[in-house]
């Protein structure tokens, strides 16, 4: 394992290790979710809900995207993208391999021209 790779496992272990970071992963596996209902699921701040989604998207466990309302109104609701983490020993030494789902079209096509900005 490559130390970038070895870097990205620890924070990964490090968020997985908070409490309201795998509530957030639990709620949004089973339906999209604003950062107002995960507040209100989690009962954690809007604070806590926004530093742990913005973890959590750095490391692309969880996906953004926009949901309209019939009524016009907008906002973002978010997904987990987390599928599994693996962790193996081997003749001494760990791996771990964490599985991520693919996004959906909208969600790639939207990460696309933010990469663009």
């Amino acid at each position: 394992m490559d130390e970038e790779t070895e870097n990205d496992t620890a924070a990964i272990a490090a968020i997985l290790d908070d409490e309201y970071a795998r509530a957030i992963l639990a709620a949004t596996s089973m339906e999209p979710m604003s950062a107002t209902t995960l507040s209100e699921t989690c009962d954690a701040s809007p604070q806590t809900i926004y530093r742990r989604v913005d973890d959590l998207k750095r490391h692309e466990l969880l996906t953004e995207r926009v949901q309209v309302d019939p009524d016009g109104n907008h906002y973002a609701v978010y997904t987990a993208r987390l599928d599994a983490v693996t962790v193996r020993l081997d003749d001494g030494k760990f791996t771990v391999e964490i599985t991520r789902t693919e996004p959906d079209v909208a969600d790639r096509f939207t990460r696309y021209v933010e990469n663009l900005r």
